[in-house]
């Protein structure tokens, strides 16, 4: 019931939780959890754009989307070209509402064998390309009034994780960018939250595994819920996030991990 009118369930969950209306940029939306995604905003009724450095995986993501997705070639550690990468996708695609900075990787080396260069790589696309993608789009989602700039964080946001250096001080700091730009960006109605998914099962994961039956065993004994997350997991937290159920969170980040950073 709404000021008196009886209103369809649905129609409600629609109202609160979906994202019609949205056009979401998903950085390393090809594969992976920006995939997921992607799939999961363009089910909640938003339009979606992908990013990636590789076309033939673009092209191949988005047929496997559908029609209300897009996919563009772009590199974000190329921090002089986001400006203009932001009006492009304004100008062929429409005004963003929603970011994701999602795009990333990892070197696994302990600290004596990794190079400075591979651990600048990893910060260059995690930090400073979630900074430029940030501060090229921002009036874009300014514009819409009801927009939101998301980052996927990582357990070891939190955890100390052995041997991926890079990847734990760009991710530590992904917690950093979502508190100050949450705050300095609250004034101009941007929301700014993030997700830190927990060990989910993508091939890259057991690909990782299959050889360290140690290391699985440790995973798997640290989640209380006893099992692995799926990819839409965290889709589904980062469609919660950027919907107007969530018009009062800012400043976040959503742990989804089955209760792994609490477990014992």
């Amino acid at each position: 019931m709404i000021e008196g009118r009886e209103v369809p369930v649905q129609d409600i969950v629609n109202s609160v939780f979906g994202l019609a209306g949205h056009h979401a940029l998903v950085t390393g939306g090809s594969s992976g959890l920006g995939f997921d995604i992607a799939r999961c905003f363009l089910a909640a009724g938003a339009r979606v754009t992908i990013t990636g450095t590789d076309r033939a995986k673009l092209d191949s993501a988005v047929t496997e989307l559908g029609e209300n997705a897009a996919g563009f070639v772009c590199d974000v550690t190329q921090l002089d070209a986001a400006d203009d990468f932001a009006g492009r996708v304004a100008s062929e695609r429409g005004a963003v509402s929603i970011l994701v900075n999602n795009a990333g990787r990892t070197v696994k080396n302990p600290l004596d064998a990794m190079t400075a260069e591979e651990f600048q790589a990893v910060l260059n696309i995690h930090v400073s390309g979630a900074f430029a993608c940030s501060r090229a789009f921002v009036k874009q989602i300014e514009a819409s009034g009801n927009g939101s700039i998301l980052f996927t964080a990582s357990m070891s946001s939190f955890l100390g994780i052995p041997n991926v250096i890079g990847y734990s001080a760009a991710k530590a700091a992904h917690v950093g960018m979502v508190r100050a730009l949450a705050t300095e960006l609250a004034p101009r109605g941007v929301r700014v939250n993030g997700v830190a998914p927990g060990w989910i099962d993508t091939p890259l994961f057991r690909k990782a595994t299959a050889s360290d039956p140690a290391r699985r065993a440790k995973i798997d004994g640290r989640i209380p819920m006893g099992r692995l997350g799926q990819g839409a997991d965290i889709g589904w937290a980062m469609t919660y996030l950027a919907s107007p159920a969530a018009n009062y969170v800012t400043g976040h980040i959503l742990v989804v991990d089955g209760g792994a950073l609490h477990g014992f």
